[in-house]
């Protein structure tokens, strides 16, 4: 499991490994049952606070994504792939919805907007 802080996205880290943690178990990277590093060497790793671990964990947790074993550890839970796809699109249109909005205040049409996604796409 790879995870990368980034001190400049002005993120919350606890955020970066819970958002980096569920992007990989919905990709695949991260399978079914499979242990995660203990909330101690993650935060050893990533030369973190263990409370800032914690925490994402603790999210990832509450969502369903992972779960716990007293003395063994933190582990991928079975995932529900059509309710996950589902979130995600919920929070694309949300953000889409956002960008209609911002669009429509600078006179943006929508070639413009489609030209901007072409760029971004590219790279």
């Amino acid at each position: 499991m790879n995870i990368f802080i980034d001190n400049k996205s002005g993120a919350p880290i606890y955020d970066q490994i819970y958002s980096q943690i569920k992007n990989q178990i919905i990709s695949g990277a991260l399978s079914e049952d499979e242990a995660l590093p203990s909330i101690r060497n993650l935060a050893k790793d990533l030369r973190i606070s263990v409370i800032t671990t914690k925490r994402a964990y603790d999210e990832l947790e509450k969502e369903g994504f992972i779960y716990t074993i007293a003395a063994k550890g933190c582990f991928v839970a079975k995932k529900n792939v059509e309710l996950l796809r589902e979130d995600n699109l919920k929070q694309i249109e949300e953000h889409m919805q956002k960008i209609i909005s911002l669009a429509a205040s600078c006179n943006l049409s929508k070639q413009d907007i489609l030209d901007m996604w072409n760029i971004m796409t590219e790279e």
